[in-house]
């Protein structure tokens, strides 16, 4: 639905605006009204940024006249729902809408309370350059996303302004979140800002269905080991944690008896054959069942499978939980044979080496000495004369 207006007959009428050699009325503002549908109404592929977006899609009679008022880019609009009294604002992404009709991503015609088909005011307006806007998940799925700086950083890229009030959608990861706009500085009277070519700060505000962890009061030390409120010298040793504690470590730890015997006499119970009290006494008892099927024979029973009475137990946690509390066991040293090499083995058996050489003795073995040992030897007298370097004359 169009309002026909009066064109200028002088195209120069206007030009260079009022501060040009040319005097001429102030530019005018861009007013239309149109038919509202939402993104996924819209001919050809689909369209998922545009429809988690802040963008519309116009006609191309819409850039015709907001050429010709002069309406320069950054083109942002209030749109207005006159029925429900309710306003806010986008920009414009693309001019290849039908005539008479505009195109909506899906959380602007929920904002704006409207339906397929409705009218729809377009104004051109001026916002200016956001400095803060305060954002709140609606969802505490928000909180999985492990980089939202980065996350939102490219979801505003499909975003042209924000206001206050808005319930915009953006998708990440195969899943659409939803964000409420809760502030927006600077604080004007459209409580409305622009995102393109600024450094928009923001806050989060805590998700909505979002609790704080119940933290346990008092402390996890045993009250058995506490002495009038104090801690023994030294200190505690838990002999496990709380992770330990809550799956009950000590019954399925390896070393631990209490899951083998219970086993032990789980299976120990109805094992034996039933007896009656009418019984005769010369009955003879009934003969057992060979355990290898006879040929021929179909549906064979098979024993039952044992149950496992020694080593560690099967240890069964929730989904997304780990534990690391096994108790280390280093591998023993094993020597070059394969064989296990005893921990109380002496150490160090060698004999040891000197450089000096070796002095025989009376009975032909040789044994080494050390340096003290043959210094001291040296002055010891064997009958003999001693020996010098020089030839004694006689």
């Amino acid at each position: 639905m169009f309002r026909p207006e009066y064109w200028p007959t002088d195209p120069m009428d206007g030009f260079m605006g009022n501060g040009g050699m040319r005097g001429g009325p102030p530019a005018r503002r861009f007013d239309e009204y149109y038919r509202c549908y939402p993104v996924a109404m819209l001919p050809g592929p689909e369209r998922e940024n545009v429809n988690h977006g802040g963008k519309v899609i116009m006609p191309p009679s819409a850039l015709d006249k907001l050429t010709r008022l002069h309406i320069t880019y950054p083109m942002l609009f209030e749109l207005h729902n006159g029925a429900k009294e309710k306003m806010t604002h986008a920009g414009v992404l693309e001019f290849i809408a039908e005539e008479g009709k505009i195109y909506l991503p899906y959380w602007l015609m929920q904002t704006l309370i409207l339906e397929p088909g409705d009218l729809l005011q377009i104004k051109s307006t001026d916002l200016p350059p956001g400095q803060f806007i305060k954002l709140q998940a609606q969802s505490t799925s928000f909180l999985d996303i492990s980089d939202p700086k980065a996350v939102l950083e490219n979801a505003f890229r499909n975003f042209s302004c924000l206001s206050k009030g808005d319930f915009f959608t953006f998708a990440y990861n195969d899943q659409v979140y939803e964000m409420a706009v809760l502030e927006t500085k600077p604080s004007g009277s459209k409580n409305a800002v622009s995102v393109l070519e600024t450094d928009l700060e923001v806050d989060f505000a805590t998700p909505v269905g979002y609790e704080e962890p119940q933290r346990t009061s008092g402390s996890s030390t045993p009250g058995s080991v506490i002495n009038n409120g104090r801690l023994p010298a030294g200190g505690l040793l838990h002999p496990h944690g709380t992770m330990a504690q809550s799956i009950n470590y000590a019954a399925i730890a390896p070393e631990a008896t209490d899951a083998a015997s219970g086993a032990r006499a789980a299976s120990s119970n109805f094992i034996s054959e039933g007896q009656r009290l009418n019984a005769k006494k010369g009955s003879k008892a009934p003969t057992p069942k060979a355990s290898t099927p006879a040929p021929g024979a179909t549906n064979p029973q098979h024993p039952p499978p044992v149950r496992r009475t020694n080593g560690p137990q099967p240890l069964r946690l929730p989904p997304n939980q780990l534990f690391f509390g096994y108790a280390i066991k280093p591998p023993k040293p094993r020597d070059e044979n394969g064989q296990i090499i005893p921990e109380d083995q002496p150490k160090f058996q060698g004999l040891g080496q000197t450089l000096r050489g070796k002095k025989k003795d009376l009975g032909g073995e040789s044994t080494p000495t050390s340096g003290s040992e043959a210094d001291s030897q040296k002055g010891k007298g064997t009958g003999g004369s001693g020996r010098t370097l020089g030839k004694s004359k006689r």
